[in-house]
């Protein structure tokens, strides 16, 4: 059932969003649906804020009045997450919602890819994504924390340093 299961966008009164997640994550424990609900989100950013106090770090909602849902679309999920107290739909045509793309997910940062990295600083390396694909390079900084790596191409007959995803290289 989990392979099934897929990002979906609750539309909720502005400032209910945490109230929301928890309702949502209590029924979900409460009738045992574990298994069909799998995962409930707040996209969040940290923010510098400058004010004459000096600065302080806060959490900011990307998407205010929006809550991600990661479950297996059924008549019961749906009833579930739409009856909450505070939700007003999913984003989609109709009653019908629609999951959020795999390009969608990774760029909100919602799910977390394990990138296994089978090269270290001073391998050759191939691009095997991009606008330099197939340039060979040599790897000379990985930032697993950010999930990116500085390769050294040579381009026009000069060194050039590029920044990559960790998955656009491969070991040769």
């Amino acid at each position: 059932m989990a392979e099934e299961a897929k990002w979906y966008v609750a539309h909720t009164y502005s400032g209910y969003e945490n109230t929301v997640k928890a309702t949502i994550e209590k029924a979900v424990e409460n009738r045992n649906m574990g298994d069909l609900i799998l995962a409930v989100n707040i996209p969040l950013e940290t923010v510098t804020e400058i004010t004459d106090a000096g600065s302080k770090t806060v959490e900011r909602k990307v998407f205010p009045g929006y809550v991600l849902v990661k479950m297996v679309m059924t008549d019961e999920t749906w009833h579930l997450v739409r009856n909450v107290r505070g939700v007003t739909g999913f984003v989609g045509s109709g009653n019908k919602p629609i999951p959020l793309t795999e390009a969608e997910i990774a760029s909100l940062g919602v799910e977390k890819r394990e990138v296994l990295v089978t090269y270290q600083v001073g391998d050759n390396v191939r691009i095997t994504d991009g606008a330099l694909e197939s340039f060979l390079g040599i790897v000379e900084e990985i930032d697993t924390e950010r999930q990116k790596v500085r390769v050294v191409v040579s381009m026009f007959g000069r060194e050039t340093p590029v920044e990559l995803d960790l998955d656009q290289i491969e070991s040769i």
